[in-house]
C-alpha cells in the first residue's frame, strides 16, 4: 500500500485547542483533527475495507469515518505529524488478519491423571465415613 496516496485521502481541520492557555490561546488553532473515510477510500480494496470496518468498529462513526485528534504540541505542524503517525498505526492494526485458532487434542496422559486424581479423592472421602456396624 502506498502511504503517500493514503495520506492524500486524509482530511485535516485545525481547531482551537481546549484547556488553559495564555493571551495567545484564543487566536491560534493548533489542535489538528484528522478524518479518514474508510468506505470512500480508493486505495483500499473491498476486503481491506471490510477488515478495517470490522476491526476498528469502536473507533469509527456510523458513516465509517475514522476521526483522530492531536493537541499535544503548541505547533500545528508537529500535531499534524503526530496525528499522521498515529493514523498509520491505527490503520496497520485495522488491517491485521487474526490467526485462526486450531483446536488441540487433550493428551491421554492428562485424561489418565485427572481420572487417577478423582479416584484418590473419592477414596479419601469414603474413608472419612463412619463404618457400617451391621
Amino acid at each position: 500500500m502506498n502511504l503517500d496516496q493514503l495520506i492524500q485521502e486524509l482530511k485535516f481541520k485545525a481547531v482551537r485547542s481546549s484547556g488553559a492557555g495564555g493571551q495567545h490561546v484564543n487566536k491560534v488553532a493548533s489542535k489538528i483533527e484528522l478524518q479518514f473515510n474508510v468506505v470512500e477510500s480508493e486505495l483500499l480494496d473491498n476486503d481491506q475495507k471490510e477488515r478495517v470496518l470490522e476491526n476498528l468498529k469502536t473507533r469509527l462513526t456510523k458513516n465509517g469515518v475514522l476521526i483522530l485528534q492531536c493537541d499535544e504540541s503548541r505547533s500545528q505542524h508537529k500535531n499534524k505529524e503526530l496525528v499522521i503517525k498515529r493514523f498509520l498505526k491505527v490503520i496497520e492494526q485495522g488491517l491485521i488478519i487474526p490467526k485462526e485458532r486450531k483446536e488441540t487434542k487433550v493428551p491421554k496422559a492428562v485424561i489418565r491423571k485427572r481420572l487417577k486424581d478423582k479416584k484418590i479423592q473419592s477414596f479419601k472421602k469414603t474413608n472419612r465415613k463412619k463404618p457400617d456396624l451391621e
